[in-house]
């Protein structure tokens, strides 16, 4: 049967099946590969160069958060309230399906103050006040662009750098070319909180073409972190670890004899999930914490499934050398009564936000962490519907602290309705290159062979590091 050879009676079966079935089940030891696997060291082997981060934390803000009230002030804007917006700030650009019809685009100044902050003067709106505290780490990228206009697509090319599914996500390639630093602990992990709004969905976090053992790992909002991390009733850690073992060895035996990397990937799944039964409920125990680091991220923080919570928790992770954490925050897509909607959202982030930055540098570990935040695009400069804001590819505002990138710097310009790049337009494939160069990888030189190409995660069209931004 196409040159493979299968089973053909019991007794082949067991004497193929390593120690079989009987000695397997008199067995008292574990395999050891089960809780002392060999750490992935990635298809590099080493940085291309010296890197100056290790790691990075996501914060991502699902939705589109609007640059106009957070980050980027328009006194302009805000004094041309309800007038037309000017035709030729708008120019020929395609809108959503949403507002294309509106008979006017009326300016929508924003309801909120901006102040500055730190010895940079970075100007933030007054809805952050905790994370304009740390106005002298963050780096503002106020020029980045990005190419599709609704949601799915944004995540996606925001994410794998193509708007398309079966792409591989940022923390899969980093996997993939930098491996693990924990062998207890997934590589990439990814956490959800909020309102959904848009949906989160799972191809956000997908390996694509590379092997599945690249994919995120999610934890779980409630309950085990992990799916099925608790034993069965009436199972103990160990007959479950006698399980895998004789699960593995059938599935070494199968992979001996058609090369299918999916089964070594499912050999290590198992293998990780046995060892994250005895690490995961250390590493989401808090009991060793103090009170004011709690105190720090505020008063959800013990609430599993907060965005507080998670902040904590990715701090904690990459203590114990996971690569990639990503928080989507839903939520941010306001359509309408953006006034209370983004004051709400905000207060759900702001303060965690900056408990983790702060958190990270006095542990010494924000020089070696990238910690990114932002949404898919930004929100239009005129109102749409009952005064909110629709999607905005054309400019929006993405924040990054530590990891070699400069504190108290910002970056790109755009005009006095913040609705075009007049300094510095920044691609998102730019910022993924950039990203890339400070964890030691040239974007270029880490690639994955797939339908004939070298394909790599800022894909065939130019893309550079902004020497700008590093410190």
């Amino acid at each position: 049967m196409n040159g493979i050879n299968y089973y053909h009676n019991r007794r082949e079966f067991l004497s193929r099946s390593a120690l079989g079935f009987g000695a397997a089940a008199a067995s008292t030891l574990i395999d050891p590969h089960l809780m002392a696997a060999t750490v992935d060291t990635g298809v590099l082997g080493k940085p291309h160069k010296p890197a100056t981060a290790k790691r990075v934390i996501h914060l991502f803000m699902s939705g589109g958060p609007s640059h106009i009230d957070l980050f980027d002030p328009k006194p302009r804007l805000r004094a041309e309230n309800g007038q037309e917006l000017p035709e030729s700030i708008r120019g020929t650009q395609r809108v959503t399906l949403m507002t294309r019809n509106q008979a006017k685009f009326p300016c929508f100044g924003s309801p909120y103050d901006f102040a500055q902050h730190g010895e940079s003067g970075m100007w933030f709106s007054e809805l952050l006040p905790h994370m304009a505290s740390c106005a002298d780490d963050w780096c503002q990228i106020r020029s980045l662009q990005t190419e599709p206009i609704n949601h799915d697509p944004a995540m996606m090319f925001m994410q794998t750098g193509r708007g398309v599914p079966g792409r591989p996500a940022f923390g899969s390639w980093l996997h993939y070319g930098l491996g693990a630093e924990s062998a207890d602990l997934p590589a990439y992990v990814v956490m959800t909180s909020g309102n959904p709004g848009q949906p989160i969905l799972s191809r956000y976090w997908h390996s694509g073409f590379l092997p599945s053992r690249y994919q995120g790992v999610q934890f779980q909002s409630t309950g085990d972190p992990v799916l099925y991390l608790s034993n069965p009733k009436g199972i103990d850690h160990q007959t479950r670890g006698r399980v895998i073992e004789l699960t593995n060895r059938l599935n070494k035996i199968k992979h001996d004899q058609i090369g299918d990397p999916e089964i070594e990937a499912r050999i290590d799944a198992f293998q990780m999930a046995y060892r994250m039964q005895v690490s995961v409920p250390e590493l989401t125990d808090f009991s060793d914490e103090s009170q004011a680091t709690l105190d720090l991220y505020g008063p959800d923080v013990k609430q599993q499934g907060s965005f507080a919570y998670q902040c904590l928790l990715a701090r904690r992770l990459a203590e114990r050398g996971v690569r990639f954490v990503q928080l989507f925050n839903g939520g941010w897509d306001h359509h309408g009564n953006l006034k209370d909607a983004i004051k709400n959202k905000s207060r759900d982030v702001d303060q965690a936000s900056a408990a983790l930055i702060k958190d990270l540098k006095m542990r010494g570990m924000l020089d070696e962490t990238l910690v990114v935040w932002g949404g898919e695009f930004g929100r239009t400069a005129y109102t749409q519907g009952s005064n909110g804001r629709d999607h905005h590819p054309r400019c929006f505002t993405k924040m990054v602290a530590g990891g070699g990138f400069k504190g108290g710097t910002v970056y790109g310009a755009t005009d006095e309705y913040g609705y075009n790049i007049t300094e510095k337009r920044m691609p998102v494939r730019d910022l993924h290159a950039t990203l890339l160069h400070c964890l030691g990888i040239d974007h270029e030189r880490l690639t994955f062979k797939f339908q004939g190409l070298d394909a790599k995660l800022t894909g065939v069209e130019p893309a550079e590091v902004i020497p700008d931004l590093l410190a």
